[in-house]
């Protein structure tokens, strides 16, 4: 970006990007689906390949002058593949939601139905919620977690509702849900009922990339999705990966049927994360994604915190915060948002208050490490976040952990920002 165009031409615009590289760079995000992305792809998102439409595919476009985004597309393409060791990968979904609607459309007709994740036991607003419009269109059946038994999947209940539904899909995947999967249960219960298997890791998928956390496609998956900025720290965008045989209807339902042009600059942007994603650095900082969250796990259970599940197996936790501190998520948000810490407000399973006013908050590791945060600020943030919410009324208390977590966020550079 070229700043001082900008600051000429649209001060407020200008100063706004500003006060939020400035929030950035004072404070500690501990939001599990947000991070930061490489300059490069900052670089690459800013381009004049926004300039450029590309409908269609690569070989196969609808317009004429694209040497060069054929040229981008096919890399991320066979970078996706490589990675992910899928057999078929496409680069244009616009983000997560599109992609997964992406994926249904391709596989369903309206009212056939997919066996997913409840929304308040960490299923995603795309898996079925009522209130999203893939919760109208088909038939979706939902399955809960076990919380007398530690918040584990109950598969003989699953593959019961399976039974029950006979879905044509099977998707594991979350967005609350402090646990692994075990995919090879899901693909067994799919298998019994003739479904397709999908998995949405679009919080994992770059701890997945890594080799830290098990790849679907390993065990027998059919179609893995995952957005790009989230443990991946790409642009915001989405992946769909899956077997050959699902690629024809796939690569259609994307284009012409759900989107037009792609964002060539965001696939740009893509491509490059993918190759910085499978050198070693990134394997280092995806390891330290899930020991951090270990250590920010057990530095808030030694303070009395609950924790939805008990503990963390990925990148983030859900804090019970009603039974932790009295307080409701939307309170202990913004609370924790005074002193410097961002987190989000969050339903826990069987949440008996609305989503506005949940009793929980999750936090996650991934943008505290890739600033080189480790188990000493872990240890830190964990004291901070009960110091403050257990001081919600003491604002003396609360600037000074604001003073403190200012302090040592400005140690940790924010990537990009300078």
């Amino acid at each position: 970006m070229d700043r001082d165009i900008l600051e000429r031409n649209d001060p407020e615009i200008f100063q706004a990007i500003v006060g939020e590289e400035r929030r950035q760079q004072a404070g500690i995000e501990l939001i599990p689906s947000e991070n930061y992305t490489y300059p490069e792809v900052l670089v690459a998102l800013g381009s004049v390949l926004t300039n450029k439409y590309s409908e269609g595919y690569p070989g196969r476009r609808y317009y004429g002058g694209q040497t060069y985004t054929d040229k981008i597309e096919t890399i991320a393409v066979d970078r996706a593949k490589r990675l992910f060791r899928a057999e078929h990968a496409n680069v244009q979904a616009l983000s997560g939601s599109p992609m997964n609607q992406a994926v249904y459309f391709a596989l369903l007709k309206p009212g056939e139905t997919v066996l997913a994740m409840d929304l308040s036991h960490g299923g995603h607003l795309t898996h079925g919620a009522p209130v999203s419009h893939m919760g109208k269109i088909f038939n979706f059946a939902r399955y809960k977690t076990d919380l007398d038994r530690g918040g584990i999947i109950d598969f003989d209940h699953v593959l019961k509702l399976a039974l029950e539904t006979r879905p044509k899909v099977v998707l594991c995947g979350y967005t609350s849900y402090p646990r692994d999967y075990d995919y090879a249960a899901f693909k067994r219960v799919a298998d019994r009922v003739g479904a397709v298997t999908m998995a949405d890791v679009s919080h994992v998928g770059g701890l997945i990339a890594a080799g830290v956390m098990k790849n679907p496609l390993d065990l027998g998956f059919d179609i893995v999705t995952t957005t790009t900025h989230k443990s991946l720290r790409g642009p915001r965008s989405g992946l769909i990966l899956c077997r050959s045989q699902y690629a024809k209807a796939i690569d259609a339902s994307v284009f012409p049927g759900l989107q037009g042009g792609p964002h060539m600059n965001t696939i740009a942007g893509v491509a490059i994360t993918l190759k910085k994603a499978a050198e070693p650095e990134f394997q280092e900082y995806a390891r330290s994604t899930l020991s951090n969250a270990q250590t920010l796990a057990k530095g808030l259970l030694a303070r009395g915190v609950t924790l939805v599940t008990g503990g963390t197996d990925n990148h983030l936790l859900v804090v019970d915060t009603v039974k932790s501190f009295g307080l409701a998520g939307n309170r202990a948000e913004a609370i924790l948002d005074q002193v410097g810490i961002t987190t989000n407000k969050q339903i826990i399973p069987d949440d008996p208050n609305p989503p506005l006013r949940p009793s929980g908050i999750r936090v996650g590791t991934p943008a505290a490490t890739c600033r080189g945060m480790r188990d000493a600020e872990m240890e830190r943030i964990a004291q901070w976040i009960v110091e403050a919410l257990r001081a919600a009324d003491d604002s003396a208390t609360l600037n000074r952990i604001g003073s403190e977590v200012r302090a040592l966020s400005l140690r940790f550079p924010v990537p990009g920002i300078g």
